[in-house]
Formats: structure tokens, sequence, C-alpha cells
């Protein structure tokens, strides 16, 4: 097991001074994150394919005769342009490009986990291009409306590459296995509680979800890997999730 978590909340800070004014062109990006600065600004917490995330903060961004108001927002394929370094470069130019059609609403909250995720566990200013086309991908597949779980899973398993914190799943098939995050994989009796199957481990390395008990295997891994990573710290959409199936149980 490879790890080199990096640990980020969401308390972005107040747009940077001047600094280096130096330009950046126009380069593929997502809004992962959008809130609004003063009268008719926002800060945005954008992902790039090639910078990386960053924070730009986008002058007249907001009401009804902005430009922009209509083309910021998640989940959107954009080409964006930026001037300035540190922690709140001035967004310049940006235009939406690809597919834009609206995620369906059912996958709405799977997408604000998945910018959530990016944003707890990314460092900003650290190029990750294959996670940025890994991203791409996932809010394809939502949006195409693919199996949800499965989406999910492997997302959750690149991210955890991308981190430097790849899962060692080179095991035995006919083996069972217990996991912590601080030693990995111990070989245990078949029936242990908790343990993961051998078959279903490499089910994940392959990507090859579609059997209930290795998606089920999956998930409860993947979990207690993501879990160790946010050091304890509770997702915002998780708790939103548990929310809503609470009150759908009541109803």
């Amino acid at each position: 097991m490879r790890r080199r978590c990096a640990h980020l909340g969401l308390n972005d800070s107040q747009p940077a001074g001047s600094g280096q004014r130096r330009r950046h062109e126009l380069e593929h990006a997502f809004v992962l994150h959008h809130r609004p600065y003063r009268d008719t600004s926002r800060i945005l917490d954008v992902l790039t394919e090639q910078h990386g995330r960053l924070t730009l903060f986008a002058r007249g961004a907001r009401g009804p005769k902005s430009k922009w108001a209509p083309i910021l927002m998640p989940f959107r394929p954009l080409l964006v342009a930026w001037r300035g370094r540190g922690e709140a470069a001035q967004l310049v130019a940006a235009e939406a490009v690809g597919d834009s059609a609206d995620l369906p609403v059912a996958r709405l909250m799977s997408a604000f986990y998945l910018n959530e995720l990016v944003i707890r566990l990314t460092t900003r200013h650290d190029p990750q291009p294959q996670l940025f086309a890994d991203y791409t991908t996932t809010l394809a597949r939502l949006r195409l409306g693919e199996q949800l779980e499965p989406t999910l899973r492997i997302f959750e398993k690149r991210l955890l590459a991308a981190l430097g914190y790849g899962l060692e799943l080179e095991l035995d098939p006919q083996q069972h296995y217990s996991f912590a995050a601080d030693c990995g994989f111990l070989p245990v009796a078949a029936g242990t509680r908790g343990a993961f199957g051998g078959a279903n481990l490499l089910a994940l390395k392959s990507e090859s979800l579609d059997d209930a008990a290795a998606l089920d295997d999956a998930r409860r891994l993947l979990r207690i890997a993501l879990d160790h990573c946010l050091e304890g710290r509770e997702l915002t959409t998780r708790v939103v999730a548990r929310s809503i199936a609470r009150k759908e149980e009541t109803t």
C-alpha cells in the first residue's frame, strides 16, 4: 500500500493581491464549488487539466446580466483562462465546451460527492491530468445513466491512486483478508468478521464490479481507505445522503 494523502478543507482564503500577473491561456476545467464574494463576484474552486485544483476569483460572475453566470456551474466542461498566482488568481475568460447537458437529478448528489472528495483530498496547484481525465469520464458515466455504485467505486479507487495511496491488490483469489489503512492486507480465515474475499479484491483491481459481493467488498474497503485520508472528518454529502434516506424511509 502506497500513501501520500493530502488534507485540505473547504475554507478558502480571500482573493489574493496583485501578485505575479502572468496569464494562463484557455485550459479545460470544471467548477467544483463556488461561493459569492461581495455584491457581484464569486470565488471558484476549479479542477483544471494541467494545473490541478485552483481557486479563482471571478469578478462580475453573478447577476442576471453576467455573461458568466450561466456558464460557471458545476459539472459543465469549460475552457478557462486566468491571470496571477497565489490563493485566488483572477478569472479572465470562460466558455462552455463539449457536452453541457444537465446531469439527471437523481445523479446530482453523487456528482457533488465526487466534487467534495476532490476538494478535500487534493492540494492546490498540484497537476493531476489523469485525475482530471478520470473525473471527466465519471461525470460522463453519471450523465449517461450507467450503474451508479460501480461508477463511484471505480472513481474512488482511481482517486486514491492519484493521491499516491494506491491499494496493493495483487492477492490470492482463494484467500480472505483483513485490511487496515496503516498495514494493508493480512490473510485471515474464511468467515472472519469483516474479511474481504481475494476474488472480490481482484475484481476491484480489474474494475469488474458486476457481482454484488465484489461490489460490497469494494464499497467497504474504499470507505476505510478514504476515511483514513480524511482523518475521520465527515463528508457533507454523506450526511445529506443519510438524511435524505431517512426521510424516504419514513414517507
